[in-house]
């Protein structure tokens, strides 16, 4: 009788429940009823899980990081005549002649499936004044991307990138088109009609992605003991990876430099 309950509460709360219970072995009289003998045991369960006898989450460390950028890896972007449709004229373009802000085209992420997956989310990437905003994008893998026509002309946005390819055709102002993400990896996102169009969706695999802040700092928190890979991810200059050894609490250092000095 003793016997098959204890099975029973092995099975549902795990072998350390086990290992508890056999350390306190319960004496149970002869006459105590199966219901009784339930009632005991996990009532004893319940003791060892608020006194901290049963750990309730597994155990997670933080990437604590800084990304060194040391040169310029952004090309200025070379802007074409705009046409005008049926007499509408687009607002004049200004030069971009402020720095760069390399950071804000990167992304920090894990390339391990260890990690939680993350849920779904649906963005919006807008066409206005014949550009990509916002130009980078970061969405978990079976995201949703609505491309919006903002500019008074048409726009044709295609992908030929291995990880989504589409072609959404030519659409006035107003209208949309919503591409699904099954897929990691980077999909470039280009325009039929005009050449300098052009922004990045970064497909991540699970939950673990962040942007760096305007010092380049940035965490990864919730990650499992282990090694992981981390890679970081620049518009303009590509994939840089490092594999890392997380504590079981706690937080590890990282400094990553891109691009990566010749001598490593």
């Amino acid at each position: 009788m003793f016997l098959r309950a204890y099975c029973a509460v092995s099975q549902r709360a795990g072998a350390t429940i086990g290992c508890l219970i056999s350390i306190f072995p319960l004496k149970l009289p002869m006459k105590t009823t199966d219901k009784q003998s339930m009632g005991l045991i996990l009532l004893l369960i319940a003791v060892l899980t608020y006194t901290g006898g049963v750990p309730s989450a597994a155990s997670a460390g933080e990437i604590k990081g800084h990304l060194l950028v040391t040169k310029v890896l952004t090309k200025k972007r070379v802007a074409l005549p705009n046409y005008e449709l049926r007499g509408v004229p687009l607002p004049p373009q200004s030069e971009e002649t402020s720095l760069v802000d390399e950071f804000s085209r990167s992304v920090v992420y894990l390339e391990d499936a260890s990690p939680s997956s993350a849920a779904p989310v649906t963005l919006k990437l807008v066409q206005k004044n014949t550009r990509f905003v916002p130009e980078i994008l970061v969405v978990p893998v079976g995201s949703s991307v609505t491309f919006v026509n903002s500019d008074p002309i048409f726009h044709n946005v295609f992908s030929l990138s291995k990880a989504k390819q589409f072609d959404l055709g030519y659409y006035p102002a107003g209208q949309s088109r919503a591409v699904k993400f099954d897929k990691p990896g980077v999909v470039q996102v280009y325009c039929h009609i005009h050449r300098d169009m052009n922004a990045a969706i970064l497909v991540v695999p699970n939950e673990s992605y962040v942007q760096p802040g305007e010092d380049g700092t940035f965490s990864l928190t919730g990650i499992p003991p282990g090694t992981h890979t981390v890679v970081v991810w620049h518009k303009s200059a590509g994939f840089f990876r490092r594999k890392i050894q997380v504590p079981e609490n706690g937080s590890v250092d990282l400094t990553m430099t891109i691009p990566v000095p010749s001598a490593e």
